[in-house]
C-alpha cells in the first residue's frame, strides 16, 4: 500500500509536522529523506531495508560514496544531498558554539565535538582552541592515526595554542571502534599535553572522548 494510502497520524511527513521530528523512528526520519520508495516498496520500506543493510543510521550515514551509491535506491545524487545535510548539521552547531558568548555549557561542546568526530573509519585528534572569556577561536583536527605519545606530540598542540592566542582549549578524539571508554594512552596523553600548556600557562578544561554514544569527558571521571 502506498504511503499516500496510509492514514494521515501515521504518513511520516504529516507526522512530523503535527508531532515534530523527534517522534518518529529512525526508518521514518530516512523515509523522508529518501522521498520515494522502489519498484513493490514504500520509502518507509525502502528506509528499514537501509537501517538491516548498514546495522543502523549512524553507519549508513558515515558510509562512503561508493558503498553508499550501490545500495537500491540510493545514487550521487543522495549522497550529495545527504553530506549536504550533514555538513549544514555541523555548521549549525558550530555556529552555536561560535556566536561570540563564553562557551558555559559542556553540552553545547559535547554535541559539536560529537558531530564532527563521531562518523570517522580512523581515529582523530581535535582541539577546541578558547580565549580567555571561553569563547571559541577555531577548532582544528591536528592528528590521524592511532591515539598516542608518539602520534600526538604536545610540543605541535602548544605551537598552534600560542599561534592562536588561545587561553584554554578543550580536547577530543574519537574511538571508532564505538566505545568512548577512556584508555590509559588516551589519559597519559591528556595530562602530557597539559603538563606541557601549562608553561606556558595556557589550561586544558577537559578531553572528550567520542563514540557512538553519549561522549566521555576526563574530566568528569577525575583522569585529568
Amino acid at each position: 500500500m502506498p504511503i499516500t494510502d496510509w492514514p494521515i497520524a501515521e504518513r511520516p511527513r504529516e507526522k512530523l509536522l503535527q508531532k515534530g521530528a523527534t517522534a518518529l523512528s529512525d526508518a521514518e526520519l530516512l523515509a523522508i529523506f529518501l522521498r520515494t520508495g522502489v519498484a513493490g516498496k514504500t520509502a518507509v520500506d525502502l528506509a528499514r531495508d537501509l537501517l538491516r543493510e548498514y546495522g543502523g543510521l549512524r553507519h549508513l550515514l558515515a558510509a562512503g560514496q561508493k558503498r553508499f551509491c550501490q545500495s537500491k535506491g540510493l545514487g550521487n545524487a543522495k549522497y550529495a544531498q545527504l553530506q549536504a545535510v550533514l555538513e549544514m548539521g555541523r555548521r549549525y552547531l558550530q555556529e552555536d558554539l561560535e556566536r561570540g558568548e563564553p562557551l558555559t555549557s559542556p553540552a553545547a561542546s559535547r554535541r559539536y565535538l560529537q558531530s564532527r568526530l563521531r562518523h570517522y573509519p580512523y581515529e582523530v585528534f581535535a582541539c577546541l582552541f578558547l580565549d580567555n572569556r571561553h569563547r571559541v577561536i577555531e577548532y582544528e583536527e591536528l592528528f590521524r592515526g592511532t591515539i598516542d605519545g608518539a602520534s600526538v606530540p604536545p610540543r605541535e598542540v602548544v605551537r598552534r595554542a600560542l599561534e592562536l592566542n588561545a587561553a584554554a582549549l578543550i580536547l577530543a578524539h574519537n574511538h571508532p571502534s564505538g566505545v568512548a571508554e577512556p584508555s590509559q594512552a588516551d589519559q597519559q596523553i591528556t595530562l602530557r599535553i597539559r603538563e606541557a600548556l601549562t608553561l606556558v600557562d595556557i589550561r586544558v578544561l577537559d578531553h572528550f572522548v567520542i563514540g557512538d554514544g553519549e561522549p566521555v569527558s576526563l574530566a568528569e571521571r577525575g583522569m585529568m
